[in-house]
């Protein structure tokens, strides 16, 4: 421990954590990641399991997709201080990503019990309206969540322009939904979120050349297998055929070099499979390996896909049903965050 961390206490520590996975968050550089768990390593030298530094610790495991990981120790921390906000906020990621809805939602709703009118509750149960197709309900969620943000957190209102501006995609309210996003840009410049929902809305109004260049501003930034899948497919979809064929060759590369990792791109890469390459059984494989560690909707869509492109018909169906049923017991079970 260099003299400097000697002077630091664990809160300091935690501190660094806590704004490095941000970084993380908005920069989609993994390199951050590492630093923060060096800060959390110190934070624990100083004070073994300190609570703020374990809350640390679960929002980086989020950040890594370690998401099984971050729910049990959500789950851990929630028993020992059941009214923590930011805990339960975590509950609610961790279900989401691994398509538990019902609990996700019981935390979202606690959170606005807790706190009426707080934003990070509004996002969450914003994303789980989302979930549901109820684009309204979402937007206004995600609107009041703006409301409550303060003018100088540009990270945070990037985050939440940038979802607001999907929502409006979503509902083809295209011209409103372009200012959202560059006013998500304005607050926080080549954001990759708001550069990739802008090139989601062109491909939706097939406008495949301005897609193109929205994508490779977001590859730039954001220099990760994810956003290479789409930049190839729409440059494929554009007709530049052969620098398309070199993006997703790549593309295929480093996917593959990750797949056995937690922080992957393999539902790129089964849809790559599906959609470009004609490899079946290679998407079904990565389908299959996807699925087994999680179980959220759009996870079990591109399993069903990948298993009815290789004749698995009843397989497919089940899966498709599945993920009905995880969304619908959800709302038989929690009438919440309206």
């Amino acid at each position: 421990m260099t003299f400097l961390a000697l002077l630091f206490f664990a809160q300091d520590f935690n501190a660094q954590a806590i704004e490095l996975v941000r970084q993380a968050r908005d920069t989609a550089d993994t390199a951050y990641h590492a630093k923060a768990e060096e800060a959390l390593r110190l934070s624990f030298a100083k004070e073994p399991d300190n609570f703020e530094g374990l809350k640390a610790k679960t929002w980086l495991l989020l950040g890594r997709h370690q998401f099984a990981e971050a729910l049990e120790l959500a789950k851990k921390l929630n028993h020992q201080a059941p009214d923590d906000l930011q805990v339960n906020g975590f509950l609610v990621d961790a279900n989401v990503e691994l398509g538990n809805y019902a609990a996700a939602e019981k935390a979202a709703q606690w959170m606005l019990d807790l706190r009426p009118g707080n934003a990070p509750g509004l996002t969450r149960a914003a994303y789980l309206r989302e979930l549901y197709g109820d684009i309204d309900g979402a937007l206004l969620l995600m609107q009041q969540a703006l409301n409550r943000t303060r003018a100088d957190d540009r990270s945070d209102r990037a985050w939440i322009l940038s979802h607001i501006g999907k929502l409006l995609g979503k509902k083809q309210q295209y011209a409103n939904a372009d200012a959202a996003l560059h006013a998500a840009l304005t607050a926080y410049p080549e954001y990759h979120y708001a550069l990739t929902n802008l090139a989601e809305i062109r491909m939706e109004q097939k406008n495949y050349t301005a897609a193109v260049e929205f994508y490779r501003r977001a590859y730039r930034v954001a220099p990760n297998p994810e956003n290479m899948y789409p930049l190839g497919d729409a440059l494929s979809r554009a007709g530049n055929r052969d620098e398309a064929k070199k993006v997703l060759t790549n593309f295929e590369k480093a996917a593959l070099a990750e797949s056995m990792g937690d922080d992957n791109a393999n539902r790129e890469l089964v849809l790559y499979y599906l959609n470009h390459a004609n490899k079946p059984r290679e998407a079904l494989r990565i389908a299959q390996r996807e699925a087994s560690r999680r179980r959220d909707v759009h996870t079990l869509e591109v399993y069903s896909m990948a298993l009815r492109k290789n004749g698995k018909e009843n397989e497919a169906n089940r899966a498709v049903a599945e993920s009905k049923q995880r969304l619908t017991a959800s709302l038989l079970t929690n009438n919440a965050a309206r």
